[in-house]
C-alpha cells in the first residue's frame, strides 16, 4: 500500500491517538480496514472489541482528548504499551492534534512514515515498508 499523495483522510486518526494508516493491519491486509472511526470491516478482533472506541461512542465524542476524564486508565495503559513496544506516544499524538489540528498531524505522520525508497507506508508496529518490505527506523518529527 502506497502513502496517499494528497492529504490523509482524518478518519485514520483513532480516538486513542493512533494513526490507523500506519498500523500493520492496514499496511499488509489485502482489504485494509477503514480506520477506527468507520466500520469494523477488516479490523483485527482486538480493534473490533476496543473498549476505548466503545467509550468515545457512548460519550458521543470523537477523540479521547475531548473527554473530561482524559487520560483515563485505559488510555494510560495503552500509552504505556505503545511507549515500551513502539517508542510512540499516543498521548503526544493527541496533544499535537488538539494543538495544531488533524491536517498538520497527518502531514507530519506522512513525512515520518513514508518509505524513502518506494513511497510505501512504514508500519509503526514493525518498521517494515508495506511495498518493498525494507526494515526502517522511523524518523522523529
Amino acid at each position: 500500500m502506497k502513502m496517499p499523495e494528497t492529504n490523509i483522510d482524518p478518519v485514520y486518526f483513532a480516538p486513542c491517538g493512533m494513526n490507523c494508516l500506519v498500523c500493520y493491519k492496514h499496511c499488509y491486509h489485502k482489504k485494509p480496514c477503514d480506520g477506527c472511526l468507520k466500520s469494523d470491516l477488516g479490523k483485527p478482533e482486538h480493534c473490533r472489541k476496543c473498549k476505548i472506541k466503545d467509550c468515545v461512542k457512548a460519550k458521543n465524542i470523537t477523540y479521547c482528548f475531548e473527554c473530561s476524564e482524559y487520560p483515563c486508565v485505559r488510555v494510560k495503559n495503552l500509552e504505556k504499551s505503545y511507549n515500551k513496544r513502539y517508542q510512540t506516544s499516543l498521548i503526544k499524538n493527541s496533544e499535537l492534534v488538539k494543538e495544531k489540528g488533524l491536517a498538520e498531524f497527518m502531514r507530519l505522520q506522512k513525512n515520518k512514515y513514508t518509505c524513502k525508497n518506494c513511497g510505501g507506508i512504514i508500519s509503526l508496529h514493525d518498521g517494515e515498508c508495506s511495498e518493498c518490505q525494507t526494515k526502517m527506523k522511523v524518523g522523529n518529527e
